[in-house]
């Protein structure tokens, strides 16, 4: 769910991704075999008083499309693969980053959010923008290089 690049003079960075990353059964394994995901996982559920958990795991693909569960799960299975990592001695980032939504993981990988906090502000967030362009409106483009002439 994340990415971790080893730096020059044994630093590390882990970057988190946005939103876009979502598929239908995201976290199943970190859950099933990492107690520490387990834990997570039920926390996160708790916090936000419905069961993220299953919305990762068997959600549909439409459903972890809507952003206010998209942002959730992605934050939950990022969350849940850093406390795996932590864990199992991985070592402690010198550096965090994030790509929109993933900026709330790094805040959490840095301490700086709990878990709890993080998840139920990254619900009201997704749940904020989707008011804001009905379903089925809007469209997002991308432009990948360009060629220059005459240089």
């Amino acid at each position: 769910m994340f990415t971790v690049y080893y730096l020059a003079a044994c630093l590390y960075a882990y970057i988190f991704p946005g939103q876009g990353s979502q598929n239908p059964g995201m976290g199943k394994d970190l859950f099933d075999n990492f107690p520490e995901a387990t834990r997570l996982f039920e926390e996160l559920n708790d916090a936000l008083h419905f069961s993220v958990s299953q919305l990762c795991f068997a959600g549909s693909a439409e459903d972890l499309q809507l952003t206010e569960n998209t942002q959730p799960a992605i934050f939950s299975v990022s969350a849940a693969a850093l406390r795996t990592m932590e864990a199992a001695g991985f070592p402690q980032p010198d550096f965090v980053a994030g790509h929109s939504l993933g900026e709330y993981s790094a805040l959490f990988a840095a301490r700086s959010l709990a878990a709890a906090n993080a998840v139920q502000t990254v619900r009201s967030r997704g749940r904020y923008m989707q008011e804001a362009v009905p379903l089925g409106t809007g469209a997002m483009a991308a432009v990948i290089g360009r060629r220059l002439e005459g240089n």
